[in-house]
């Protein structure tokens, strides 16, 4: 049996390979028949260039169908994808491309001057451009391909993805997701979440990370299901879209900014059977305002980078209800376990480590096998980061609301990562690149509360004696070397920061100061 991940999809794939898999905002249509021969065109490109085996091919493009293909066509020719968020700027791509070595790179027009010099400079020997209006040297090449592709062959464990992130502390780190962890994890989901064939997804996420590129997009496609595609979250296109959709996937900020919409109303979701929100924390306010509103209960789940799903509420009520400020329960197939620092299990209610193992665990970080190391205890549990617990009690402005034992809740992460509109942002990042400024003695940033974003990014430094810093030219300077969602909402210039007895910054004590 071949485990390519594209051949579960083309299993999958409806009788009538003329019905309609991708309607665009835009009005284009493609077919399942479009699918099948876009893929064995780019993948039969990817063949013809003589690539080593196992190459990574990084992609850092706007969102569109051809987009979507050329990620299943990299999967199809059996090498490995690598997506990179479009907001990345020169100093962030440079260590990408060192770090990865891609074999081939694809990125805008735009931006083929710059990317190009670096791919070449880091001995990638093959660079395309691919515009989000179907123009670039990708689509050209590979017209005269052939439309027909035998899906090479592989094996459960061989690589399929690789997934930049971070710890708290020092470079990205490349999760290794396998063909087994993205299958077992989309036939999980497919179950869990009641995919049908009848099914029309709203598709407004980016395709760079998982929930877009793995949750949202393996759902339809393993479900034979169409897909509505827009670029991004746009009110009108979604006030258009969803009363002809019955599944949407957003991060918190898509549920805000729906609520804020007046036109928005329960008629609008009419037969809608599923809201899905991830990637951040859903504020318990809005998960209430949203049901009194449209009439549907959001439903939260929890995942990562290494993981993909882990944890979900319920779709079906029969299974339990769905509860605000929670995550729901572990996956089938999926173990999640709450420690002390000891590493010792919680009693239900008491807030220690999550961890986690299953057939959907990355094999672990790029080149890194030491840090790999260090992310698994000695039984083989991915430490994930994030602070939780297992039942307890949910309190919202309506009091306190008792949650199932089985039910697991996040309260907290990896003391200094921070969520912004459904990112991560890694302050050690964004501080080494202040420290480097002129004038700039130190730095700290942390995340905030923010009713839009969740959390906004701020940051407090300290200048050299004699220095004149100005918030302004700081994030000037920082919008031109950093990705605009890490850029800090404020620059705060203080005489010293807080520090504890052994020299640490206390962070909490500026979260106190600045959160307000």
């Amino acid at each position: 049996m071949n485990a390519n991940l594209f051949a579960l999809f083309e299993s999958r794939f409806p009788a009538d390979r003329d019905a309609c898999c991708i309607e665009t905002h835009d009005g284009l249509y493609y077919s399942w028949n479009d699918l099948d021969r876009a893929t064995a065109k780019l993948a039969n490109l990817l063949v013809s260039l003589d690539l080593p085996e196992g190459s990574r091919v990084a992609v850092q493009v706007e969102k569109s169908p051809e987009a979507l293909f050329l990620y299943l066509a990299t999967l199809r020719a059996g090498y490995v994808y690598l997506p990179l968020n479009t907001a990345y700027q020169e100093a962030e791509i440079d260590y990408f491309i060192g770090n990865a070595e891609p074999a081939v790179v694809v990125c805008s027009t735009a931006n083929f001057g710059w990317v190009s010099r670096i791919a070449f400079r880091h001995g990638t020997r093959n660079v395309f451009s691919l515009d989000e209006d179907r123009a670039g040297t990708l689509l050209e090449r590979a017209s005269s391909q052939p439309d027909r592709f035998d899906t090479v062959q592989r094996n459960a464990d061989d690589l399929a993805a690789i997934l930049y992130t971070s710890g708290t502390t020092g470079r990205s780190k490349g999760a290794m997701l396998s063909h087994g962890n993205l299958s077992s994890n989309a036939l999980t989901l497919h179950q869990a979440w009641g995919w049908r064939s009848d099914d029309v997804l709203l598709h407004m996420l980016p395709i760079f990370h998982v929930h877009g590129l793995f949750v949202a997009s393996h759902g339809a496609l393993l479900a034979g299901a169409k897909m509505i595609w827009a670029p991004k979250l746009d009110m009108n296109q979604l006030l258009e879209y969803l009363p002809r959709s019955t599944v949407m996937m957003g991060v918190p900020t898509y549920y805000v900014r729906m609520l804020q919409e007046p036109r928005f109303t329960a008629e609008t979701c009419r037969n809608m059977r599923l809201f899905i929100s991830g990637s951040a924390p859903l504020l318990l306010e809005t998960f209430d305002a949203f049901r009194e509103r449209s009439g549907h209960t959001i439903l939260e789940r929890y995942g990562m980078s290494e993981t993909v799903m882990l944890v979900s509420n319920p779709y079906d009520k029969a299974e339990g209800e769905r509860i605000g400020g929670t995550v729901g329960r572990p996956l089938p197939g999926v173990q999640v376990r709450v420690v002390n620092d000891e590493g010792k299990p919680c009693p239900v209610g008491e807030i220690g480590n999550v961890e986690v193992k299953g057939p959907n665990v990355f094999q672990g970080y790029w080149r890194m096998p030491e840090k790999t190391r260090e992310e698994f205890t000695a039984d083989g549990w991915f430490k994930t980061g994030d602070v939780g617990r297992f039942g307890g009690a949910i309190v919202g402005m309506s009091g306190e609301r008792k949650v199932p034992d089985d039910y697991l809740t996040i309260v907290g992460r990896s003391k200094d990562l921070i969520i912004s509109g459904g990112y991560n942002v890694y302050p050690k990042e964004i501080e080494s690149f202040l420290d480097e400024m002129p004038g700039v003695q130190e730095s700290a940033v942390i995340g905030v509360p923010h009713a839009d974003f969740g959390e906004a990014v701020i940051a407090v430094v300290v200048g050299k004696p004699g220095a004149q810093l100005d918030e302004a030219a700081l994030i000037g300077t920082l919008k031109h070397r950093i990705a605009n969602f890490k850029v800090p909402k404020r620059i705060h210039v203080v005489p010293e920061l807080p520090r504890n007895t052994m020299g640490k910054v206390q962070k909490n004590v500026l979260r106190q100061q600045f959160g307000g």
